[in-house]
């Protein structure tokens, strides 16, 4: 697999994303559905959206992870959150490290939605390639 990140213009590298990401000679496309704080019996986390985060984020981690995959190789990760000003005010020491610790260079969309599943405040989906 190879991958080339697009940006071209002088702000792009400051989003924690890219603007496009370009993937030839794959072997292998993982479609990650939302990943939510649920926890292992299904049941929703009534905690905090920046607890919320580590929770989706171990989840998604896990996910990946038992499909064969690396979290190096997200291509897409779009973030659901029902409040975008708290997810910036509380998350990004959260959601930074994650993208940094593993080396992810994604094409992204931040949504901010009425409402998630039960009491979720946010929600990831990520496309990865191997």
């Amino acid at each position: 697999m190879e991958k080339r990140t697009i940006d071209p213009w002088v702000w792009g590298p400051q989003t924690n994303s890219a603007q496009a990401v370009e993937v030839t000679n794959v072997t292998g496309t993982l479609y990650c559905s939302g990943q939510v704080a649920l926890d292992e019996n299904g049941v929703p986390s009534n905690a905090d959206m920046r607890t919320q985060l580590q929770q989706t984020i171990k989840n998604l981690e896990q996910l990946i992870q038992e499909a064969g995959y690396d979290c190096k190789n997200i291509v897409r990760l779009n973030i659901y959150t029902t409040n975008m000003q708290e997810f910036f005010t509380t998350c990004m020491d959260v959601y930074v490290p994650f993208i940094q610790q593993n080396g992810i260079k994604q094409a992204t969309s931040m949504i901010e939605v009425k409402g998630l599943f039960a009491t979720i405040t946010i929600e990831l989906e990520a496309t990865v390639v191997k």
